[in-house]
């Protein structure tokens, strides 16, 4: 991610998810950004790969 605009665009696919009460992003502009999803329940990682992957980005982490 390079910017807000990519920030908004994660954080509103991830946002869609059932169960997630809030998503975290730690811009590193050209870098590995690192971002937390917060929920109440257990969310699926592998909807949250998804979610990453329909926003445009390669998922580079753990769940």
């Amino acid at each position: 991610m390079t910017c807000g605009h990519c920030v908004a665009g994660v954080s509103e696919k991830l946002g869609r998810l059932e169960d997630v009460a809030d998503v975290a992003v730690d811009l590193v502009p050209n870098g590995v950004s690192t971002v937390t999803v917060y929920g109440t329940a257990n969310i699926s990682p592998e909807a949250v790969r998804a979610a990453v992957s329909e926003a445009g980005y390669k998922f580079a982490g753990t769940v």
